[in-house]
């Protein structure tokens, strides 16, 4: 971003030694003063914020550092700096751009959320709806300031519309989390907890402000802080509004999308570009994300992301009716024939032996959440498949690690029940019931693993109990690598530390 303004400032700057010049505005080009007069304007500016979310470095490249670099991914991409990137902590390249570019777009988002912060406070529209678009704007920015911390950690931070003389020192990942924590008690009260109209699907709401805020306190450690936002989410009216669907595959499907158990999912369509005719795609306009794309198996997709096979064991609890747990058909695509009989996989129209027969490929896993094969047999860059980032077994399950860790255990129980108890499971308070709190916190751990398994928290997870680091290895053979005090963040970009004297490198790196 900076770079972006250092280049203005040079056109800017081309005709200092002219003499003669025409210095008459051009009233056809727009400019932030003329921009920010109207309702219409701030609701435009909002929805630029909501676009940042289609960028490819955030909805391909984020998702796959959250779950590759955690314990239950792997990438064996020929591209050999992603795979190091992704999985093995090696990156002699701190500009690489799959890790580089995710930096970069998330304060792309923040500097839009900055613009509607400093300009829509002054344009004269209903209060009501004012409020409910500044409320977005806060969210959003702590939504790319909680990517930055929990990837990056010690990062700048620009609380207001940047300039080109800006060089923000960096703030400590508490400071950051401090602020995202600041951002959303900000946007709580100024959120609806529904929107009455339809077009407005997919926006964020006061629910899903409060379970960000959640995330943000139990990230450091703040577990007594975040049990108001999960009580109104469980307890309060946000149990009237959110629910678990009774299939969890429903979940993951493009025909079920924004159901009620969804808090806040980003919106994704495969041709929505009203410019041109259904028919057409420009290559300039792309509201779908290419992550199914890059991480589906071999054969249909680049295979760039993978989970490892030692996950698919760990669904390991029969349901009531003596069935294996239908997480783990839902969630993964793998070689079940030693699990549920011959042929029981199918990768998009064909068995899983007829693709792959019993070569190399035969034992690999791939995270099925995400992917189109309910509906098509092939992939592509516009996928049109939601990203679900907050769903309401989270939250149960925060609440739950909340409780516990406050010394509530025994009111916990009822949390992980109801998520249990979807999946076909007897209820923990019947198989495991008195456990003391370490002991759930462990089971805990195994909850939200099959619970959440490829949908991007594992790493923050793991982070958070302060399990990261090489014990790992022994599911995770990258692990080894793991150096503690160091790969816990990822490198900033060596691009913004030679553009800004104030930006110190991270530890170790």
């Amino acid at each position: 971003m900076k770079k972006i303004f250092i280049y203005i400032a040079i056109i800017g700057g081309g005709c200092f030694g002219c003499e003669d010049k025409l210095d008459i505005e051009n009233p056809n080009e727009p400019n932030v003063g003329l921009f920010w007069e109207t309702g219409e304007d701030a609701e435009k500016g909002v929805n630029a914020i909501y676009s940042t979310l289609h960028k490819g470095s955030i909805s391909r490249w984020m998702p796959m550092l959250y779950s590759t670099r955690a314990d239950i991914g792997e990438s064996r991409s020929p591209w050999t700096d992603l795979s190091n990137a992704l999985d093995k902590f090696i990156q002699p390249d701190y500009n690489f751009d799959p890790v580089s570019g995710v930096f970069a777009d998330n304060y792309v988002g923040i500097f839009r959320a900055n613009q509607v912060l400093d300009n829509v406070p002054a344009i004269e529209m209903e209060k009501s709806e004012k409020d409910v678009l500044l409320g977005q704007a806060y969210f959003l920015r702590a939504l790319f300031y909680y990517h930055l911390a929990t990837l990056y950690g010690n990062v700048p931070m620009l609380l207001k519309t940047s300039e080109p003389q800006d060089y923000p020192p960096n703030s400590t990942q508490a400071e950051v989390f401090e602020q995202i924590i600041s951002d959303l008690e900000l946007a709580v009260p100024m959120l609806p907890a529904r929107y009455a109209d339809a077009a407005d699907l997919g926006r964020v709401t006061k629910g899903a402000a409060y379970a960000l805020l959640a995330k943000a306190h139990m990230q450091l450690g703040q577990y007594q802080a975040a049990l108001p936002a999960l009580q109104w989410l469980v307890d309060g009216e946000g149990g009237d509004i959110y629910n678990l669907v009774a299939n969890y595959r429903d979940n993951f499907l493009i025909t079920t999308e924004n159901n009620v158990e969804s808090v806040f999912e980003w919106q994704f369509a495969e041709n929505p570009n009203e410019f041109t005719d259904n028919d057409i795609q420009t290559p300039n306009h792309n509201y779908g994300t290419s992550l199914a794309q890059f991480t589906a198996p071999v054969g249909i997709g680049w295979s760039d992301a993978e989970a490892r096979r030692w996950i698919i064991y760990e669904f390991d609890e029969l349901t009531v009716s003596g069935d294996r747990d239908p997480r783990v058909a839902a969630s993964f695509l793998f070689d079940s024939t030693d699990i549920n009989g011959p042929d029981a996989t199918m990768i998009y129209g064909q068995s899983f032996s007829s693709r792959y027969g019993t070569g190399p490929d035969s034992k690999r896993v791939w995270v099925r959440k995400f992917l189109n094969d309910h509906w098509k047999n092939q992939e592509g860059y516009r996928s049109p498949n939601n990203y679900r980032y907050i769903r309401y077994s989270d939250v149960l399950l925060m609440y739950a690690e909340c409780l516990n860790a406050t010394g509530s255990t025994p009111a916990a129980y009822p949390h992980v029940d109801r998520v249990r108890q979807r999946a076909g499971l007897q209820p923990l308070s019947v198989v495991r019931p008195g456990l003391n709190q370490a002991a759930f916190l462990e089971q805990l751990k195994h909850e939200r693993l099959l619970e959440l398994a490829g949908e991007g928290h594992r790493w923050n997870d793991l982070a958070r109990w302060g399990d990261l680091g090489p014990g790992l290895a022994v599911n995770d053979p990258a692990f080894a690598n793991f150096e503690v005090g160091k790969h816990e963040l990822l490198p900033i970009p060596q691009l913004d530390i030679d553009a800004n004297p104030n930006l110190e490198q991270n530890p170790k790196w």
